[in-house]
C-alpha cells in the first residue's frame, strides 16, 4: 500500500499544482481523497501546499513576465478584469496573495499581482501561508469531523 500512496502523493502534487492555474480542478477533493486512503496527514498537507503554491507562483510569473495578449490567450483573463483588480492590488499589495486560494478570483489575483509587479518575496510568502492555511483547515476538519458520510 505504501507504494500506491507514493503515487497518490505525486498525483496530489500534480493536481494541486494544476488547480492553482486556470485549470478548473479541486485540490481540496484530492487532499481529502488522500487522507481517506490513509495518507499521512502532515505529508498530505505539505505536498498539497507546495504543489498549489508552485502553481500559484506560475500564475504570478505569467503575469509578471506576460503581455496582455498572453494573459488573455492562455489564462482567458480580459484586460478589463485586471484593470478592476488594480484597485485592490494597489490597496492591499502583496498581502492579497493570501487569498489566491479562493475559487474563481484567486488565479486572477495571482496573475494581477505579477502583472502589477508586487514584491516577489512578500507575495510568495503570503501565497504560501494562504494556501497552507486552507489545506491545514481541511485536514483538521477531516481529522476531527470526518467526511466518510459525504463520499
Amino acid at each position: 500500500m505504501e507504494n500506491l500512496l507514493d503515487y497518490g502523493y505525486w498525483g496530489l502534487f500534480l493536481g494541486s499544482f494544476l488547480s492553482a492555474t486556470i485549470i478548473p480542478f479541486s485540490s481540496d477533493i484530492l487532499l481529502l481523497g488522500m487522507l481517506m486512503l490513509g495518507g499521512d496527514i502532515y505529508v498530505t498537507v505539505i505536498v498539497a501546499t507546495v504543489g498549489n503554491w508552485l502553481g500559484g507562483l506560475l500564475s504570478y510569473y505569467m503575469g509578471f513576465f506576460g503581455k496582455w495578449e498572453w494573459i488573455e490567450k492562455w489564462f482567458r483573463v480580459k484586460e478589463e478584469t485586471l484593470l478592476k483588480q488594480k484597485k485592490l492590488i494597489t490597496k492591499y499589495g502583496s498581502s492579497l496573495a493570501f487569498l489566491s486560494w479562493l475559487p474563481l478570483v484567486g488565479d486572477v489575483f495571482a496573475i494581477g499581482l505579477g502583472f502589477y509587479k508586487t514584491n516577489q518575496y512578500k507575495t510568495s510568502v503570503f501565497m504560501f501561508l494562504g494556501k497552507g492555511t486552507r489545506f491545514v483547515l481541511w485536514a483538521l476538519l477531516y481529522h476531527y469531523i470526518g467526511f466518510q458520510g459525504f463520499f
